[in-house]
């Protein structure tokens, strides 16, 4: 299907992805990737379908949707592979963003050393790129990347897009326990980070059956540093650590909406205590919570945090 959803994004709210490439066509095999391993891998880019198909699609599925009243946030280029290896990407965005949607394009930046993708993605509105790791061979571990790719001009890559890119520009960063989540990594990756002045950085971890049998998500302690390392370099961070169903719930329960802001922002104690006296909670209620294991306290860095008990995610 070339046009699909909306569906409810953690990052994009009701976004309408676009398929604009065969499924698993990728450059990269990562190890967390819910898709399988990918064969063979791909780095240069190809026409895949005309322009006309691909947009009409898009369009009637729009179209549709304000028809019955669903709405769209996102236009959200997000194949199952990377959307760069289309050589016709910059025309499809240009003619998607004359719908009057935002468009998206989510991809691993594995290609951003090439002029030609990078003048592809110039008109985009959002860019959010993968960067897991500024280490070869982390990256190497991690992310299986095709043999001709190198980190390094991958990096310069992206440095040069930004330059000149004038949307915003997104981060995220897959984090898996054992590989890239140890405190000096994490400092690498964040002031790399800082120095694209990134508007936003995702911190995510591995919510879905992963290619490679035995990757976890780093332990609570771990995410909470990473969070707040991250947090020192970059405007504004945020943690994808379960699935997108159900990630967003709101209402006025405060409980329900205090473990809705801890599955994406984890909390100082006292600010939570407070939040839940300010939503009229009563004073024990993140005791109760405590007590049920359905949050949990990490001390880093001499304060006391708070964040949701995460299916999968183990405690520190």
């Amino acid at each position: 299907m070339l046009a699909f959803g909306p569906v409810p994004s953690r990052r994009f709210g009701r976004s309408l992805g676009v398929n604009n490439i065969p499924p698993k066509r990728c450059s990269y095999s990562c190890v967390y990737c819910q898709l399988g391993p990918t064969r063979p891998m791909r780095i240069r880019p190809r026409r895949f379908l005309p322009v006309r198909e691909l947009v009409g699609a898009v369009r009637d599925r729009v179209a549709a949707c304000r028809a019955s009243g669903e709405p769209v946030d996102y236009v959200t280029v997000v194949p199952d592979g990377e959307p760069t290896l289309d050589l016709l990407l910059g025309s499809e965005i240009r003619a998607l963003k004359q719908l009057g949607i935002p468009v998206a394009v989510i991809t691993n930046g594995s290609l951003l050393w090439r002029p030609e993708v990078r003048a592809g993605l110039a008109d985009a509105d959002v860019v959010s790129v993968k960067v897991d790791t500024t280490d070869p061979r982390i990256w190497r571990r991690i992310n299986r990347p095709g043999r001709q790719l190198r980190l390094p001009a991958i990096l310069e890559g992206l440095q040069y897009f930004v330059r000149d890119f004038p949307g915003e520009l997104w981060t995220e960063t897959m984090l898996v326990e054992g590989i890239n989540d140890d405190t000096d990594e994490l400092e690498r990756t964040a002031v790399f980070l800082g120095g694209l002045a990134a508007h936003r950085a995702y911190l995510a971890v591995p919510t879905r059956p992963p290619a490679v049998p035995g990757v976890r998500p780093p332990s609570t302690q771990a995410l909470v540093e990473a969070h707040q390392i991250f947090s020192e370099r970059l405007p504004e961070v945020q943690l994808l650590v379960s699935p997108e169903e159900g990630a967003f719930a709101h209402g006025d329960d405060p409980v329900r909406d205090l473990l809705a802001i801890l599955q994406v922002h984890p909390m100082p104690e006292r600010v939570a205590r407070n939040y839940l006296r300010e939503a009229g909670g009563g004073p024990a209620m993140l005791d109760e919570l405590l007590a049920a294991e359905r949050i949990v306290g990490v001390d880093f860095r001499g304060e006391e945090f708070v964040v949701a008990r995460l299916e999968g995610v183990p405690r520190h």
